[in-house]
Parts: C-alpha cells; structure tokens; sequence
C-alpha cells in the first residue's frame, strides 16, 4: 500500500496548475495512480466515501485523475467540453476539506476527452452525478477549489462524519 498525505485546504501547491503527462512518463503515471487509488480507498474506509482524486491532491502535479466507482478509470491530460449551459446547483465536498460541504454550479452534461495508461485517446459523454463529479477533479488539474466556486457567501456548512 501506497498510501500519501491528502493536501489540505490552505495547503498552496492546491493552488497551482499541474504540468501536461508526456508519454515517456507512463511508468511513473503507473505509480502516481497506484498511490491515487491506495490514498483514496483509505480515505473511503475512514469516511465512507470518495470516488475520484486528482493527482495535486496529493502533491503529484501531473494532469491526472483517478476515479473508481464501479471500475477503475484513469483520466489522463483530460479536456472537457461543455455543449450547453444548462447548469446544476449542489453541494460539493472534496477530501482535501472533509469536514465542509460548498454549494455550487456546476454544468449538467460535459464531454471528456483524455488518454488512458497504454496513451489510447478516449472520450467519455458525462451527465449529473458523473459529469458533476469529473468537473470537480478537472478543477484540481487548475488549481481551482469548489471553495472559489461558492455561489455566495453563505454557500459553506459543516459536514459532519460518523466515524
């Protein structure tokens, strides 16, 4: 097990905007998602949720996402495209603030478009909870938090976890 330290809200290299991956640097691709999946499944047996991480968030500043709901998909040098501007308000969390929950607007559909670990291109038509999903971790790859998105300033609660 590989399991890293999530960065936290506040933590500054959340802030930056990750580099682009270059083929030659798959086997240490392969590595960061080994250490993306062990970190988000401890993070899913200490709080009973977590579907995808992206890689900044623990320190790796690549341009990659792990999501694991029903299988295992990793998203790499992903593009999203948005068809439309039908919107969707919500309240989103995020591991590196466990405890808060931000309301927010996300898009309803989205394209993605990206490479796997063998560099085939892939795309992916996404809809609600995915599509809402995938723009969360997208966001990370920029350095943007659900925090900066807050429809206003009483767009923050307090999560609270049974543990």
């Amino acid at each position: 097990m590989s399991i890293k330290k999530i960065l936290l809200l506040g933590n500054p290299q959340l802030y930056k905007v990750s580099e682009e991956v270059h083929r030659e640097e798959l086997d240490n691709i392969k590595r960061i998602v080994q250490n993306l999946h062990d970190t988000m499944m401890e993070f899913r047996r200490k709080y009973g949720v977590g579907r995808a991480i992206a890689a900044p968030q623990i320190g790796e500043m690549k341009r990659v996402i792990y999501m694991n709901i029903e299988n295992p998909e990793v998203f790499i040098n992903p593009k999203m495209i948005f068809e439309d501007d039908d919107t969707i308000e919500l309240w989103d969390d995020c591991m590196s603030f466990p405890q808060l929950i931000v309301k927010v607007k996300r898009y309803k559909k989205a394209r993605i478009e990206y490479r796997d670990l063998e560099w085939n291109k892939k795309a992916m038509e996404l809809e609600g909870d995915l599509a809402e999903l995938l723009q969360h971790e997208y966001d990370h790859l920029d350095g943007i938090l659900a925090v900066a998105r807050a429809i206003n300033d009483k767009s923050f609660a307090i999560k609270n976890h049974e543990e």
